[in-house]
């Protein structure tokens, strides 16, 4: 990957890459522009900034001037720099089931508050549940692509439950109470038959700590924020973090009742290492699991690229 950002004016004092790979990523001066040349280990897709250091010592984050692609994300457009034969899924351009969507209002006693789920309805059946499902939705287009494989005939009719994260960093960082109100107030409120709950990142961590109450027909958990002290003690300043160090201990020895788990993670992802850890636990606990890793990394376009075949799969052995 080759990157040029033009400085004619000479505005800038120092350019860095600003991305999730733990590299240096300072530019060098060629002229009247700055460069850099770097090659990611096993990446499709890279997912940046340009961080630009002025005279005066300030800085700023830009988007590449010289990059029209662009990348959605929960916090922000990002430029993207793709290799050579990437392809976005082909479901993206296929025909697709439209479904009917509802938008509801669920009252979880266990929390003291209203949890909103949007359901989508791709013609009745079983259900899959999505924490972070509204940005899963419109970032990962994650009912685009069950209507792309209902219309297909690769999966069966079926209903996504997109709940709302609430107080994310609480409810999803391993609460107990979270996993109860989940277990006693919204599930049985979608009249689920073998729900499968699915998840990323602390989403993930939370659907897995979720299974051990209300088991489910099957887990698809991406990026798992699943921290162990020796590998991701860089996260101690999340404000639960001991809780998910804890949590994460629990599941490594009992994960409820062992059912279909399917995982993905990016190859230079800093949480690949905990989500190995995790896999290596569930199949020794007799959950028959899946890990894959893919070209990508903590992102939602990366999670929307390995919903085919890793979910699919998943979901046609558990709808099925």
């Amino acid at each position: 990957m080759r990157f040029r950002v033009a400085d004619l004016d000479r505005r800038y004092v120092a350019v860095r890459l600003s991305s999730d790979l733990p590299l240096d990523g300072r530019f060098r001066r060629d002229g009247d522009d700055w460069v850099l040349e770097l090659d990611p280990p096993g990446i499709a897709r890279l997912e940046y900034q340009l961080e630009v250091e002025h005279a005066d010592g300030t800085t700023e984050r830009l988007l590449d001037p010289e990059n029209p692609d662009r990348a959605p994300g929960a916090f922000g457009e990002k430029s993207v720099m793709l290799t050579p034969g990437y392809e976005p899924p082909a479901w993206l351009e296929a025909d697709a089931v439209e479904g009917e969507t509802t938008e509801l209002s669920l009252r979880a006693r266990g929390l003291g508050t209203e949890m909103p789920v949007r359901l989508w309805d791709g013609g009745g059946g079983p259900l899959l549940v999505a924490h972070d499902g509204p940005e899963y939705d419109s970032l990962a287009g994650l009912t685009q692509y069950c209507g792309a494989m209902i219309a297909a005939g690769a999966l069966p009719p079926h209903r996504v439950a997109l709940l709302s994260p609430g107080p994310r960093d609480e409810w999803y960082s391993g609460s107990a109470r979270y996993a109860r109100a989940l277990a006693d107030d919204v599930l049985p409120a979608l009249n689920p038959v073998d729900p499968v709950g699915m998840g990323a990142s602390l989403g993930a961590l939370a659907m897995l700590h979720a299974h051990v109450r209300t088991p489910f027909a099957g887990l698809f958990l991406q990026s798992g924020s699943f921290f162990v002290l020796r590998h991701d003690a860089h996260e101690h300043r999340h404000p639960r973090f001991r809780r998910i160090l804890r949590v994460t201990r629990e599941l490594h020895r009992d994960a409820g009742i062992p059912e279909p788990v399917v995982m993905t993670c990016g190859v230079a992802e800093e949480n690949l290492a905990n989500n190995r850890l995790m896999a290596h636990a569930l199949s020794g606990q007799e959950f028959p699991v899946a890990l894959h890793e893919v070209p990508d990394m903590h992102n939602y376009i990366g999670w929307r690229d390995a919903l085919h075949p890793h979910l699919t799969g998943l979901l046609a052995e558990a709808l099925g």
